[in-house]
C-alpha cells in the first residue's frame, strides 16, 4: 500500500466532516432562523430551493476544479488552494448568520472549494497507484468511501444538537475548524505524493480538440449534421436561460450546460470519423469511449435527485413524525453514513465473495444499475409513509429506518464503485475532468429537483395532483421513484454495450 495513503484518507475525512457537518443543518437553520422572514406557507419550499441550488453549485465547480488542475496547476496545487477558499466560506457562514448576503457568500465560496477540490481528491488517489498495484485500488477507494461517511456519521449526530444548544455561530465555526486540520493534514504530505503532471493543455489530440475537429471538418457530398445537432442545443440553451430564469440563474445556467454538452456531444458523436485524419484512430477511440462513459454519468442523475433529497425532503417528513423530544430530524440523517460503515466490509467480505461462489459475476456497472433500482424501491417506502402521515395517522420516526437502509445499500452501489469506475475508465489527461463529469451527475440530479420543484407550483399541475387523491408531497415521491426505476432499466440496457478499459499508468 503506498504510504501516502493515510494523509489524503485523513484529509478527506476532516473534510467531510466540516462538509456534512454545515451542509446537514442547513435546511433547518433555514426554515428557523435565516428565512424567518418569508411567510411560513412559502418558507419550507424557499428552504429546499436554497439547500439544492447549494448542492448543485458544490456538484458544479468540479469542472473547473478538473479543467484547472488537468491543463494548469496539477491536482495538488489545485486541491491545497481551493481549500483554503473552502475554509474561508466556512468562517462566513460563521460569521455572518444573521446576514442573508454574507451567508449566501459563504454558500457560494463553500461551493467553490468544496466542489473544485472534490474530484481531484479521488483522482488524486487513483493517481498514487499504476497497473502493478490496481488491484489495491478498489480497496482504497471502498476505504476512501467508509472515511467519508466517517466523517459524516458524527456530523450528522453532533451538529444538529450544537446548533440547538450552542447556536449558529458554533455550529457553522466547528466544521470550519475541521477543514483547516483536513488543509494541514493534505499539506503535510506533500512530499510523499505521486503528482502527475498537467498534460491535457499540451495535448494535441485532447477530447475537446477532437470533437471539435470532428464536429467542424466538412466531408464533400454530405451534411455536416453533428455540426447542425451541436447548433441546436447552443440555440435551446439560450432558450432555457429566458424561460428557466423565474427559476433561479443557477438552476437556468445548469440546464443550458447540460443542452450544450448533451446536443454538442451527441453532435460529435454522429460523425467523431471525421477527426481520424488529424487525430488518429487511438484518439478518436478514447474519445468514443468518453463519450460512452458520459451516456452512463447520465442514466445515473436519477439516483441523485433521489439520494440528496434525504437532507430536505426527508428531513421535512420527520417533523411531522412522532420522536423523543432531545431527538432532531435532521439527526436521522446520522444512520446513513452509519450503514455506509457497515455496508462497505459487509459487501466486500461477505456479499460480493458469496455471490461470486454462486456464480454470479459481480462487475461494477451490475453494481450501479441495482443501487439506482433500490433508490427507486426506497422512496416507494418513503411514499408509502408520507400516504400514512397524510391520513393522519401517528407514525414514528422508526419507520424511517427502512428507507434509509435501501437507499444506503443503493449509495455504496453506486458512488462508492463509481468513483474507480470514472478513474480508470478516464484517458490519462482527462482523469479530473472525467471525474468532474461524474460529480456533475449530481448537479443535474439536484436540477431535475428544483425543475420538479418549481413545476407543482403551476395550477395545472396542482390541478391534476388533486385529481389523484395524493398530496403534493406523496405523488413527487411517487414520481421521483418511477423515474429511478425508469433510469435503472435504461443504465441496465446501455452498460450490456459498454467495453470496459483499464485506464491505469503504466
Amino acid at each position: 500500500m503506498p504510504p501516502q495513503i493515510p494523509y489524503i484518507i485523513g484529509n478527506e475525512g476532516c473534510e467531510r466532516f466540516s462538509f456534512y457537518g454545515m451542509r446537514n443543518i442547513l435546511t433547518v437553520f433555514l426554515m428557523t432562523s435565516l428565512l424567518l422572514a418569508v411567510p411560513e406557507p412559502l418558507r419550507k419550499g424557499e428552504a429546499k430551493e436554497v439547500f439544492h441550488t447549494f448542492v448543485i453549485g458544490v456538484y458544479f465547480f468540479p469542472l473547473l476544479g478538473g479543467w484547472l488542475a488537468d491543463r494548469f496547476f496539477g491536482k495538488y496545487n489545485t486541491i491545497f488552494w481551493l481549500s483554503l477558499v473552502y475554509c474561508a466560506g466556512h468562517a462566513c457562514l460563521a460569521i455572518f448568520e444573521n446576514n442573508i448576503r454574507g451567508f449566501y457568500t459563504g454558500l457560494f465560496l463553500i461551493a467553490l472549494g468544496s466542489g473544485g477540490i472534490k474530484p481531484l481528491v479521488s483522482s488524486f488517489v487513483g493517481d498514487q497507484f499504476d497497473k502493478s498495484n490496481r488491484s489495491l485500488a478498489q480497496k482504497v477507494f471502498d476505504g476512501f468511501y467508509w472515511i467519508i461517511n466517517f466523517g459524516s456519521f458524527f456530523a450528522s449526530l453532533l451538529m444538529p444538537l450544537l446548533l440547538k444548544n450552542f447556536g449558529a455561530s458554533v455550529a457553522f465555526g466547528i466544521p470550519g475548524v475541521f477543514m483547516f486540520i483536513a488543509t494541514m493534514i493534505f499539506w503535510m504530505g506533500r512530499r510523499k505524493y505521486v503528482h502527475v503532471k498537467p498534460t491535457a493543455k499540451d495535448d494535441p489530440n485532447s477530447f475537446l480538440k477532437v470533437v471539435l475537429t470532428a464536429l467542424k471538418t466538412p466531408r464533400p457530398g454530405q451534411l455536416n449534421l453533428g455540426l447542425f445537432t451541436a447548433w441546436a442545443g447552443v440555440v435551446l440553451a439560450a432558450l432555457s436561460l429566458v424561460l428557466l430564469k423565474p427559476t433561479g440563474i443557477v438552476p437556468a445556467l445548469c440546464s443550458a450546460l447540460v443542452l450544450v454538452m448533451g446536443f454538442g456531444g451527441f453532435g460529435a458523436w454522429l460523425q467523431l470519423d471525421r477527426a481520424t485524419a488529424k487525430h488518429g484512430a487511438e484518439a478518436v477511440q478514447g474519445v468514443r469511449t468518453v463519450l460512452q462513459l458520459l451516456v452512463l454519468f447520465a442514466l445515473v442523475t436519477p439516483f441523485w435527485s433521489l439520494f440528496d433529497q434525504k437532507a430536505s425532503t426527508w428531513v421535512l417528513q420527520a417533523d411531522q413524525m412522532s420522536k423523543p423530544e432531545w431527538f432532531q430530524s435532521s439527526m436521522m440523517q446520522a444512520l446513513n453514513p452509519a450503514l455506509v460503515m457497515l455496508l462497505i466490509p459487509f459487501n466486500n467480505m461477505v456479499l460480493y465473495p458469496l455471490l461470486e461462489r454462486m456464480g454470479l459475476r459481480i462487475t461494477a456497472l451490475r453494481r450501479m444499475g441495482a443501487g439506482i433500482a433500490l433508490s427507486g424501491l426506497a422512496w416507494i417506502v418513503v411514499g408509502g409513509l408520507q400516504l400514512w402521515i397524510d391520513q393522519g395517522q401517528g407514525i414514528s420516526i422508526v419507520w424511517q429506518i427502512l428507507p434509509y437502509a435501501i437507499l444506503t445499500m443503493g449509495e455504496v452501489l453506486v458512488s462508492a464503485t463509481g468513483l474507480e469506475f470514472a478513474y480508470s475508465q478516464a484517458p490519462l489527461a482527462m482523469k479530473g475532468v472525467i471525474t468532474s463529469f461524474w460529480n456533475l451527475s449530481v448537479t443535474i440530479g439536484n436540477l431535475w429537483v428544483l425543475l420538479a420543484n418549481s413545476s407543482v407550483k403551476s395550477e395545472a399541475a396542482t390541478a391534476y395532483i388533486q385529481t389523484t387523491g395524493l398530496s403534493v408531497t406523496a405523488f413527487q415521491m411517487f414520481f421521483f421513484a418511477g423515474f429511478a426505476l425508469l433510469a435503472a432499466l435504461a443504465f441496465a440496457i446501455k452498460a450490456r454495450s459498454y467495453s470496459m478499459v483499464n485506464n491505469y499508468r503504466d
